[in-house]
């Protein structure tokens, strides 16, 4: 089974089998994976392998899901500085280059979803940290992840699995 985020000018969708939710995608829209560059705030089109989840056990009990999850901590991070060897790798906190803090306030990063974007090896300069996460309360769009509402996130947990295809199309 797929997780297809189908991705049209009329309704952003995010299909799982029968299951279809609306979702939301990068500000500034989309782009070719191989066009994406650092900061863009679009969204990847492509294919990419579901790796595993991770979640806010302060706030959520481990979530229900054959999919492989792992709590955050205060100390996660993950370096989106292109000029690093960690460049769009998990890392830990504190550090000496530019990262994004996985354990944030406005709930976003409750549940994430990582996707092997620009992973295998990372490419400098061409993206990172594009998961699928909790939609702001305010449900603006992201800086180029996908995003879904707290309740459709956890519709679509139970449906994940270890190996199963992200692919975002337009």
């Amino acid at each position: 089974m797929n997780i297809t985020i189908q991705i049209d000018t009329t309704q952003l969708t995010l299909t799982c089998g029968d299951l279809v939710l609306p979702c939301r995608v990068g500000m500034d829209g989309f782009v070719a994976m191989k066009d994406g560059r650092e900061g863009d705030r679009k969204t990847p089109l492509g294919d990419y392998a579901l790796r595993f989840g991770l979640y806010r056990a302060d706030r959520l009990p481990p979530p229900r899901s054959a999919l492989t999850f792992r709590p955050l901590r205060e100390d996660d991070g993950w370096c989106d500085d292109p000029d690093s060897a960690a460049y769009n790798r998990f890392i830990r906190l504190p550090a000496l280059v530019s990262h994004e803090k996985m354990w944030r306030e406005d709930g976003a990063y409750d549940i994430i979803l990582v996707i092997s974007h620009n992973d295998s090896p990372p490419v400098p300069h061409l993206g990172s940290a594009v998961f699928i996460h909790v939609a702001q309360p305010d449900d603006r769009k992201t800086m180029g992840c996908v995003a879904l509402a707290p309740d459709e996130m956890a519709q679509l947990l139970p449906h994940l699995r270890m190996g199963m295809t992200v692919r975002i199309t337009s």
